[in-house]
């Protein structure tokens, strides 16, 4: 079986790209501009993006199944116009070479934060509607692509979606905004830290039941991916435990962290770094659900995740391995 794979460089990407060669599948991948989270391995690299129709069409062409994970993700430093380009009309380009190549079966990673958490009482679960007119542009377009892929997007091609929450674990090559999060507070660099908190899952366990669902996976459904709620304080306590290092846990009201972000969207442009802490940032941790079921991918995809403290415990290590910390 042939399987392609876009965003192979990503956290995720990395890690499902590993367990599908592990299972003997011939793997293709979509090289954008950074090949880390792929080199070394057994695959086929076809070098194009999602705007690159022509580099599309070669990438699907004899492609069985395809997993499309390639996005632009945006806590508030990116134009809707950009996020909208890649996250809803790359998407759309990618189903249209996958349909012109006869590829079976399209596995759309989505976001839980394509999906309504309020009201926060109630648990989220697969049933929750599209959050297509969140404040936030990335919820938005990651919300406008996963309705289209389901409703408008197959045409005689299977489709499942998946909704991981926040990723944690290793093969974090860029790193990502969760890992960079991570490796500040393990430096003491992050000493400021807001209430709230994410429902976090390893990316080994999201990454085999997506590899579980080529088999296992019923067309037209989606499946939630989701672990443990921490704090970012709690989470913090972990890195202290794990490591032994006193680490600097400065709570700070929201109000002030939220009076905060103009300060440090600036500075982050004069620096040139990613801000952890933006308006939308702010406005996903206080307004997170705390109760996100992964019931119906335990069931049917074999899903299970592992305790967080073991998922912190290998990603710090595999930092550590590959000198990020």
């Amino acid at each position: 079986m042939k399987i392609g794979v876009t965003g192979a460089s990503g956290h995720i990407g990395a890690a499902l790209t590993r367990v599908l060669i592990e299972k003997n599948y011939n793997i293709r991948v979509l090289e954008h501009n950074d090949r880390r989270g792929f080199e070394g391995l057994y695959v086929e690299a076809v070098k194009g993006s999602l705007s690159d129709k022509d580099s599309l069409n070669r990438f699907c062409a004899g492609m069985d199944i395809v997993f499309h994970l390639a996005a632009k993700i945006s806590i508030g430093i990116n134009s809707y116009e950009l996020l909208r380009k890649v996250n809803f009309e790359g998407t759309k380009n990618l189903v249209d070479a996958c349909k012109k190549s006869g590829v079976k079966r399209f596995i759309y990673f989505s976001s839980i934060h394509a999906l309504k958490h309020a009201p926060l009482n109630v648990p989220v679960d697969e049933n929750r509607p599209l959050l297509k007119d969140g404040r936030s542009g990335y919820e938005r377009t990651k919300a406008l692509a996963d309705e289209w892929v389901r409703s408008r997007g197959a045409n005689g091609m299977e489709v499942i979606v998946l909704n991981p929450t926040a990723i944690v674990g290793p093969y974090d090559y860029k790193p990502s905004l969760m890992g960079q999060m991570i490796i500040k507070i393990y430096r003491g660099k992050l000493p400021l830290l807001v209430p709230g908190g994410y429902n976090w899952v390893d990316v080994r366990d999201v990454a085999l039941a997506a590899a579980n669902v080529i088999e296992k996976g019923r067309n037209g459904e989606r499946y939630i991916l989701s672990g443990e709620w921490q704090t970012l304080e709690g989470i913090a306590q972990i890195i202290s435990e794990i490591t032994g290092k006193e680490i600097k846990k400065i709570m700070i009201p929201m109000f002030i962290a939220r009076f905060g972000v103009p300060f440090i969207y600036t500075w982050s442009k004069l620096t040139g770094r990613r801000p952890l802490y933006t308006g939308q940032a702010l406005e996903i941790i206080s307004h997170a659900n705390k109760n996100i079921l992964s019931k119906k991918a335990e069931r049917d995809l074999d899903f299970k995740a592992r305790p967080l403290n073991a998922s912190i415990k290998d990603t710090i290590e595999w930092f550590k391995n590959n000198d990020y910390i």
